[in-house]
């Protein structure tokens, strides 16, 4: 027999969204501040050429700045106020993750600090983000300054303007999507991320045609593109909500006359525990030697790293090189990543001090070991899911010279953000059909009274 939540969202349709009053602010909230991101896309940084900074950067495209320029949806080509995007925002999190199971007073903050702990390692995720930021917009200051013809007046104050307009664009779209979070629907920064990618793929796949009508794409190859979008986001779909259940019982106890516990539930471990992060991080690593190579100048290298350039060029999307690499490093950082998002040793900690136990395991070192068990052979299917959408479009890059935008790591942001929000949606219509139940039943209690 289906239970009351799967009753009502059985019967959740267009009529009880309508309905849903709160959940309609909060949908307009979220439009409004993409509407807000998008515009800051378009708004260039003080002092800087666009025109001679859009022709300097097609020779960058297919490093690392092409990468970050599409999860800022155009923002870096264009040098806008928002080209930093959430990047440092992003990264400041998995450092204060990282730290926070190798940093004594962090990882007491996690695990012993409740709400305050986890607000108080928020709050120092904020203040590493702006130290990033600031790193990171003097660096982007400092080469256009000493780039001839993109900045009209190269110099200190062009410097300080540049670090204030990029820190504060991170700072605003830090704020703007906890703003999201919290009275939108959906998370704010996956969001932000998500618009982005999702914004320059109408202009890529416009361009894919184009290729494709001048003869420098076959049909074939377009057609097989079109093929692996829709088979890698069925997949995605599959494993993103696939679970593996483990079931906790709870012993039964009686205090004084009555008879407590006795209940059992599920401990849901997820085939992908680490997300989109392991391509991110394997991109950025093996696109970076590209991109620093080309701001240098390859005449001036010295006799013994003349083999730089040959070395690099095999680091492109496409080529064999690369993809082994890309491969191995998804691997690595999905069993990575892994063991720092989930420790099986809270974990049956946490079900031990509750009372709780996995059926035919000891309390305590076996249940920690069992679950390191299960969660390793997820997260040997995982990896392998992973490396396999990622690769299978680097292979139609170096077979048919298919755009770098069809990446596996944008597919996978969009489909997981886009289940991500749908099942927020969900679950505001179901808390409005149970607040609806709740006062019918209140009105019905009156009346009988």
């Amino acid at each position: 027999m289906a239970s009351a939540a799967e009753q009502l969202a059985a019967n959740m349709n267009f009529g009880a969204f309508q309905k849903a009053t709160e959940l309609h602010k909060r949908i307009w909230f979220t439009i409004i501040a993409m509407i807000v991101y998008r515009l800051g896309t378009y708004v260039p940084i003080p002092g800087i050429d666009p025109g001679a900074f859009a022709q300097a950067f097609q020779g960058q495209a297919g490093g690392i700045l092409g990468m970050f320029n599409m999860f800022s949806g155009g923002a870096v080509e264009r040098m806008a106020i928002f080209a930093l995007n959430v990047m440092p925002y992003i990264s400041a999190s998995i450092i204060v993750q990282l730290l926070g199971t190798v940093y004594p007073p962090w990882e007491k903050l996690r695990k012993e600090g409740g709400e305050a702990g986890r607000k108080q390692l928020n709050q120092y995720t904020r203040y590493l983000t702006v130290v990033l930021a600031v790193f990171q917009s003097f660096g982007i200051a400092m080469g256009l300054a000493a780039s001839p013809g993109l900045v009209d007046n190269p110099g200190p104050f062009f410097v300080v303007a540049t670090v204030v307009t990029l820190t504060g664009g991170t700072l605003f779209l830090m704020w703007l999507g906890e703003q999201i979070t919290s009275r939108g629907v959906g998370n704010g920064i996956s969001l932000i991320i998500f618009a982005g990618i999702v914004s320059v793929l109408p202009r890529y796949v416009s361009q894919a045609f184009s290729l494709t009508r001048t003869g420098e794409m076959s049909p074939a190859a377009l057609f097989m593109i079109l093929a692996l979008v829709i088979a890698v986001t069925v997949a995605i779909v599959f494993v993103e909500r696939s679970q593996r259940r483990l079931l906790v019982q709870y012993p039964k106890r009686q205090v004084g006359n009555r008879m407590f516990g006795g209940d059992t539930s599920f401990l849901p471990l997820k085939i992908n525990t680490a997300g989109v992060i392991p391509p991110i991080f394997a991109s950025s690593l093996l696109l970076l030697p590209a991109t620093m190579l080309g701001f240098a100048s390859t005449a001036n290298l010295p006799p013994w790293a003349q083999w730089l350039p040959t070395m690099v060029g095999q680091l492109q999307h496409g080529q064999p090189l690369f993809m082994v690499l890309y491969g191995a490093l998804i691997i690595f950082f999905c069993f990575f990543y892994t063991s720092v998002v989930f420790n099986p040793e809270d974990t049956a900690e946490n079900l031990r001090k509750y009372g709780g136990f996995l059926p035919g395991i000891r309390p305590g070192k076996r249940t920690a070991e069992y679950l390191d068990f299960v969660l390793t052979r997820l997260t040997v299917i995982g990896a392998a899911y992973i490396a396999l959408v990622c690769l299978l479009p680097e292979l139609l890059i170096g077979f048919y010279h298919a755009p770098f935008y069809m990446g596996g790591t944008s597919v996978l942001i969009v489909v997981s953000v886009t289940m991500d929000t749908v099942t927020q949606i969900q679950s505001h219509l179901l808390q409005h059909q149970y607040e609806g139940l709740i006062r019918k039943s209140k009105l019905r209690g009156g009346r009988g009274r």
